[in-house]
């Protein structure tokens, strides 16, 4: 129990440190780049880049860690990978060296997200995957939180280079978090959705054919999984592109100094994902995990609404708690809910993969979608347009709500 106890603070720990591993300087990035003469179009373009490199390799991701015993070892990987693309940008702006970052940061931040979750299910199991989940989350959020509040006052302070020093810092924060899990604390057969039970104690055949894990082909026929992976591409057409378009629009329209206010607009979201996460995991064991989802769902059109029409340094504040609704409730219910679809297969991380994966085809095409949007017709337009997309995953989460409701009820 000591060991385990010791293995969760860790993992908060890492958490909260990691953020910068999976985003490189996150929002940061498109107002840096505007005061380095980058226009709207291209800003969404190669941010578009990166997000279909970690979609490509997100599902190889997760099938390399439902099979690694490499787990903090890839954390450590992936950590040294994000910093040194985060200071490329920093060492030239232009589009070979910025895309290339872009790229490398993706594919870290692809691989990140899988491993903390087998990570977190290895340790703590099926019955507490849910719980830590939230908890992990939670630190995650106040990891970006604190973080984002530093890069604000830091680029006020001492100008913008001193955000990538940041981020280099809570790099090798993450890294020390990491290493501090115990390795013998994490059960890599658990991890995979493979927990050991009574049967496979007694090591009998049966137990064998139970603890085998079952081909990719079945993932093509989950219909559960299938709805959650489209509903999520579709909602993240929608936002991923808001938060840095919402800095823009305000920085641009001289309402806000760069980088205090892009450090406001994340402070804001990362301080309501922190209530959020934590009410995430009561909400599911109450309510089960459809419902939870659909209000998640049903923020982003409200906020797309908003977002268009109140381009100001106050508008920030119902924007961005929108935002942390949404995504906190998000953060806890989508890995909560994959590991339940698919427990006892032996393919949690690839589920997981294959859910980010679509998630990364609607976060990588925002971006280029939101910057063309906002460079011809305005930003108030493009807030407006991805809000109307959004619907589409409210559209397909009750069309198909009585599948997911039988899998995945308290």
């Amino acid at each position: 129990m000591q060991i385990r106890t010791r293995a969760t603070w860790a993992l908060c720990a890492l958490n909260f440190f990691m953020a910068d591993m999976q985003a490189g300087i996150g929002p940061f990035l498109g107002v840096f780049l505007q005061h380095h003469g980058w226009h709207p179009g291209p800003i969404g373009s190669v941010m578009t880049a990166g997000g279909i490199a970690g979609m490509l390799v997100t599902i190889p991701a997760g099938a390399f860690i439902d099979h690694t015993t490499k787990k903090r070892l890839t954390v450590v990987v992936t950590g040294l990978c994000t910093v040194l693309a985060s200071f490329l940008i920093l060492w030239s702006q232009t589009p070979l060296v910025v895309t290339a970052s872009q790229l490398a940061t993706a594919i870290a931040g692809a691989a990140i997200g899988p491993t903390v979750a087998g990570m977190t299910l290895g340790i703590v199991r099926q019955s507490g995957f849910t719980a830590q989940m939230g908890r992990n989350q939670a630190w995650n959020h106040a990891g970006n939180m604190v973080g984002a509040g530093l890069s604000g006052w830091l680029g006020w302070r001492f100008g913008m280079t001193a955000i990538f020093f940041l981020a280099a810092a809570f790099g090798a924060l993450a890294i020390a978090s990491v290493l501090r899990v115990p390795e013998d604390a994490i059960d890599h057969q658990a991890a995979r959705g493979l927990e050991e039970s009574g049967l496979e104690a007694s090591g009998t055949n049966d137990a064998k054919t139970a603890a085998r894990a079952e081909g990719l082909r079945p993932f093509l026929h989950h219909k559960p999984l299938l709805v959650l992976a489209a509903s999520l591409a579709c909602f993240h057409l929608g936002n991923a592109a808001m938060l840095p378009l919402y800095g823009m629009a305000v920085v641009s329209a001289g309402k806000g100094d760069p980088a205090m206010f892009t450090a406001t607009t994340v402070v804001v979201a990362q301080g309501v994902m922190i209530l959020a996460s934590l009410a995430a995991m009561r909400l599911v064991a109450r309510w089960g995990y459809w419902p939870v989802l659909l209000m998640s769902f049903a923020a982003l059109p409200l906020r797309g609404a908003l977002a268009g029409s109140f381009i100001t340094h106050w508008g920030v504040w119902p924007v961005q708690a929108l935002d942390g609704i949404g995504a906190g409730l998000q953060s806890v219910a989508v890995p909560g809910l994959v590991a339940r679809l698919l427990d006892r297969t032996g393919r949690v991380n690839v589920g997981q993969g294959v859910v980010m994966t679509a998630q990364g085809v609607g976060a990588s095409l925002s971006p280029a979608l939101g910057g063309w949007l906002a460079q011809d017709l305005g930003y108030a337009a493009a807030f407006h347009v991805l809000g109307a997309i959004a619907v589409l995953s409210l559209v397909l989460w009750i069309g198909f709500g009585r599948a997911i409701r039988s899998a995945s009820a308290p």
